[in-house]
């Protein structure tokens, strides 16, 4: 069984921030890099999000280019990616934009989460039990088996740690916007663990491109840089 590549999708403050404390979603990219990362979800087979960062910021995650859209459907794929969301309690909300747009939806969840998520968004998802915790490795061998080939994760913090900490990422795609937070309870990109060869542990840099004032950096995890 072969998993999908899987792509970490962050846009970071120059003190890597991925939020402020406000309540709306602080927007660190410009238009160029939205428009990015719009091409990014068109090029996935599905995208998946942390059920905090459903709550938090209540995103549709659709593909907005209607050209990109009508280019799926012309290859013989679905107009938009499969959503993907990951909850450990099952503590959904059924009345989020989530839910209502776009396309096929999957929930993964635990044997403890399953009944509250089947009760909240069972008529809207499929809902998949993973056992006792939410198994990565095994979320990927079942978006494997359903022909998902690429995988966009496009966080919070807490999901884009626990691939990077399970050496699961194949990409990372690092948006690095002109301002600094300065918040020490805001969140980041990633929080404390340990990670797979520890600090002395280089990814190769692959790609530096700039969009206006936006640096995209892209690192391959997987992948030795110069040491």
């Amino acid at each position: 069984m072969t998993r999908p590549q899987v792509l970490l999708s962050v846009a970071v403050s120059v003190d890597g921030y991925i939020d402020d404390l406000s309540a709306q979603r602080f927007p660190l990219s410009n238009a160029e890099d939205f428009d990015r990362v719009d091409q990014l979800r068109a090029e996935s087979d599905a995208i998946l999000i942390g059920a905090a960062t459903v709550r938090a910021d209540n995103p549709r995650l659709l593909v907005n280019c209607a050209d990109r859209r009508a280019a799926r459907v012309a290859a013989g794929l679905p107009e938009y990616p499969v959503k993907i969301t990951v909850t450990g309690r099952g503590d959904l909300d059924p009345e989020l934009k989530f839910w209502h747009c776009g396309g096929q939806k999957l929930v993964y969840t635990t044997d403890s989460g399953l009944p509250t998520a089947t009760a909240r968004v069972g008529g809207l998802a499929e809902i998949i039990a993973l056992g006792g915790s939410v198994d990565l490795g095994a979320l990927l061998d079942d978006l494997g088996a359903r022909g998902i080939g690429r995988l966009m994760v496009e966080g919070g913090g807490s999901i884009h740690t626990a691939f990077l900490a399970q050496g699961l990422a194949d990409e990372v795609r690092m948006a690095i916007a002109p301002m600094l937070i300065g918040q020490a309870a805001a969140p980041r990109f990633v929080n404390p663990a340990e990670f797979p060869g520890g600090p002395t542990r280089r990814f190769h840099l692959a790609e530096v491109t700039r969009l206006g004032d936006v640096a995209v950096l892209r690192y391959l995890p997987k992948r030795s840089g110069p040491g």
